[in-house]
Order: structure tokens, then sequence, then C-alpha cells
């Protein structure tokens, strides 16, 4: 199997002002608010390997309960685990796709399809001032015992820009995505989700499970391991897979702390990364490492 690349990361938040704060005081540089076509509206951040965060708020609640009763997936999945677990920081992962059509395909034979494709446009603000027009195609793959966790391929139909320009420059030092952490009462038994959509075996490391997507790493811990960055359980309220915390790359790990101490973030130490615990608009541990 070949490993599949890593696009971006779906953060559910309740609102995208607290989300920009919160983001701001950690060091990175935030695009512009932008609103999707069924109600749903993000606020970016792009890093320099090619990978962005979406911090996703609720901007048009008649426009996105619509959608999500007559048949849009990325909004009804949203919408569960807004319901299921509001303190959810990290819903989906998202995989970069040439072909959705071909990943619904692959996804529907595999018994782990959560719906139709979904194709839509939106405009995207440019870092020289201007705007443009960005069309996807998105595939999506989800599992009966992860509720709150769910997958899909994002084909760029009109991609958005190449260069990001300064919105890839960050105050925290951080130019790219290690790792994603996420849990479950039984690793081994959610890895048949991660293997379809990632398109690679998982491998044990201790108690945990492995997965080396082309530009980062997917780590399943068991509920009950300590949480990075926290010491404490992961709490086990969410059924199968659940986020835990995201891991950045940054050159020298002085200038992120001497960031995140102006800012008053608080933060811990711990085997050579620095960890921030989940916060308002930040509900899910960031760790930065070199």
């Amino acid at each position: 199997m070949n490993a599949r690349t890593l696009d971006h990361l779906v953060l559910p938040v309740q609102g995208l002002a607290e989300a920009r704060v919160r983001l701001d005081r950690l060091g990175f540089t935030v695009a512009p608010d932008a609103r999707h076509p069924f109600g749903t509206e993000n606020a970016c951040v792009f890093l320099k390997d090619g990978v962005y965060l979406e911090p996703l708020a609720v901007g048009d609640e008649t426009a996105y309960v619509r959608s999500a009763e007559t048949g849009n997936v990325f909004t009804a999945q949203d919408r569960q685990v807004r319901r299921l677990s509001p303190e959810c920081g990290l819903s989906a992962v998202v995989l970069a796709s040439d072909d959705a059509v071909a990943d619904d395909r692959h996804y529907g034979r595999s018994g782990l399809s959560a719906g139709d494709i979904l194709e839509f446009s939106r405009k995207v603000s440019l870092p020289d001032g201007g705007e443009a027009t960005a069309s996807f195609r998105l595939a999506f793959a989800a599992a009966e015992r992860s509720p709150c966790f769910f997958l899909l391929s994002c084909q760029r139909i009109d991609p958005l820009p190449r260069d990001m320009g300064d919105l890839v420059l960050h105050a925290n030092g951080v130019s790219g995505l290690k790792e994603i952490v996420l849990s479950a009462v039984e690793p081994q038994e959610e890895c048949r989700l991660l293997e379809t959509v990632l398109e690679v075996e998982g491998k044990a490391e201790g108690g945990a499970m492995v997965f080396g997507a082309r530009n980062g790493v997917v780590r399943v811990l068991p509920e009950e391991a300590p949480a990075i960055g926290t010491g404490g359980a992961g709490g086990g309220a969410r059924p199968g897979l659940s986020g835990r915390a995201l891991v950045f790359s940054v050159a020298d790990l002085a200038v992120t702390a001497a960031v995140l101490t102006a800012n008053d973030v608080p933060f811990l130490r711990r085997e050579g990364r620095l960890c921030v615990p989940d916060a308002t608009g930040q509900d899910v541990v960031f760790a930065f490492e070199e």
C-alpha cells in the first residue's frame, strides 16, 4: 500500500472569534474568516509543509441544519460530533486526493462509506488582498464505533494558491505538523478505518498503533494512557477514536517558549516538547518540538 498525504484537520470550535484570539496568543497567523455555502465557517492556519488547520464553527444555523438533514455528510457528521461531544477539539483528519470518486468507491467496497460525495466552492482571500474561488470534492469514511471522529479525502478541483505568502509565517516558529495523536479503548480494534483511508498498515509500538502517512504520523494511544502534555488519562468519554493532541515542528523551541510566555500561555516541558493543554478556542492539546 502507498501511504496517503495529510491535507488538513477539522477542529470544531464554538466561535471563530474565540478561536482566532486563542490561536493568535499561541503564535499562529490566522487567515481571514471564510464561509461555506452550507452554514459552516472557518479561519484556517496554513503551514509551510502544506498541511493546514481548519477551526470550524457554525455561522448560519438554519443553512447548517437544513444541509445536514438533506444529505450533506460534512455537516451531518459535524452536527453529530457537536451533539455527542461538544468539547471535541479534533473531529476529522482529511487526506489529499487526486480522485475523490475513486476514494468513495474504495470506502464503499470496504463498508466504511459515510455517505455521498460532496462538491462545493467557496471564496478565498489571497495574501495580496485579492480573492479567488476554490472548489473541492470530498469523499467520506466513518465507522459506527467512532461517532465523534471521521476521515475524508479532499480533491481540490480549483485549488487554493500554492503560495500563501505571510500566512505560513508564524511567530511561534511552526513550520509543519509532525504527529496526530488519537486514542481508543482498544487501539488495535480501530485499525481498519485508519488503514482503509490512510492506505498503510498500522504498526504496534508499545501499547499504541502507529500509522505513517507521507507527511506525518498518526498515533493511536490506549484510552487510559496519559494524555500528552497533561499527565492525566484520556477520560474515556467518547466511544471509538477520539482526538487527543497535535504535535507541530518548530526550528527553535526557545523561540516558541518565548512567544508563549510573552502571551501568558501556560505550557509544560515534557520529553523535549512544549505542551499546551487544551483551552477555549484550542480544544485539543498542542505540542511543539524541534
